[in-house]
């Protein structure tokens, strides 16, 4: 017996290799894209970008897959649920995954759920004003409206939309007291501040910008510490004292079930931030008002976990709940 099982387990560590050679080599078929919002919509443009040039690179395709409703949750959840072999992707970003969890009950624990795979951009906001306003700069805006406790107003695609939550952070910085007017969305906000029905708005650049270089809105800053090369004309508004440390965007990327395989999530990430250097990649992403900002999954892991504790921190002080 004992000879028995030693010519056993010497046959089985023979054939290991053989076996493992065996293995097609990731990805061996088409790979899903779940893109949790409607065709046409800044995540779905984004995501398509970047799996066009990661199916280039592969030699297999990445088929782009739009399961919409609930504000990006439905589709978000499928992939939670997804078997963490490598064959569905999420196109990740900032509502469903950082702040639909902290306002409302999910299906799904983003931290728990998912594994950060590759961050591709960044969607800076702008602050922009009717063009009645009386003030042509962000410090010109912020004494205005600081002398006019309540006066003033501002609109936003919802209540806990991105939108809203990164008004209240410039809000709370410069210390201003001013009425909120939500809307269905980014469009009828804009329109309505267009209009001069409400003062400001603080949304972004994809939206705003065709208005403001078309001079039907004023432009007074933009909400990245750095500023962004996509309107590097546009000021940041952490440059205005009392204003520092105001660096905040909606992000976009890739993430996959928790349990998939490391070498799996690395390849990918290394696959994406290789298509991410080509000048058409980052052409497209710029026409969609994207700024790219490359990181692989550790950095992305970190970035997360800042830009959670920023959203939690404005929505736990202004006590924002949807049911």
């Amino acid at each position: 017996m004992h000879r028995r099982t030693l010519l056993i387990a010497g046959a089985a560590a023979i054939a290991s290799p053989a076996i493992l050679r065996a293995q097609p080599a990731y990805p061996s078929r088409p790979v899903r894209l779940i893109v949790p919002w409607p065709p046409g919509q800044a995540t779905d443009l984004m995501a398509r970008v970047v799996a066009q040039k990661v199916s280039e690179q592969w030699g297999q395709p990445v088929v782009p897959e739009n399961r919409a409703g609930a504000g990006g949750m439905i589709g978000t959840d499928f992939v939670a649920k997804a078997p963490p072999d490598g064959y569905t992707i999420l196109a990740a970003s900032t509502g469903p995954i950082t702040t639909a969890p902290l306002v409302q009950r999910t299906a799904y624990d983003p931290e728990k759920d998912f594994v950060p795979v590759a961050m591709i951009g960044i969607s800076p906001y702008v602050l922009v004003v009717n063009n009645n306003f009386p003030a042509q700069t962000a410090e010109e805006f912020i004494a205005k409206v600081r002398a006019s406790p309540g006066k003033y107003t501002y609109a936003t695609s919802g209540t806990g939309a991105a939108a809203h939550l990164i008004t209240l952070m410039f809000l709370a910085k410069a210390k201003l007291d001013t009425v909120h007017v939500p809307f269905q969305g980014s469009s009828p906000s804009l329109t309505a501040v267009v209009a001069g029905q409400v003062d400001f708005a603080i949304e972004t650049l994809a939206a705003t910008g065709p208005l403001f270089r078309q001079n039907s809105l004023r432009a007074l800053g933009v909400s990245l510490s750095g500023g962004t090369e996509l309107a590097p004309n546009l000021t940041p508004l952490a440059r205005v004292p009392g204003i520092e440390g105001y660096n905040v965007g909606a992000f976009g990327g890739y993430m996959m079930p928790a349990a998939t395989p490391r070498p799996v999530v690395d390849k990918l990430a290394a696959e994406t931030a290789k298509a991410l250097a080509t000048p058409e990649a980052r052409e497209r992403l710029a026409g969609i008002g994207m700024q790219p900002d490359p990181r692989g999954s550790a950095a992305f892991a970190a970035f997360l976990k800042t830009h959670r504790e920023e959203f939690r921190d404005i929505i736990q002080t202004n006590n924002i709940r949807i049911e």
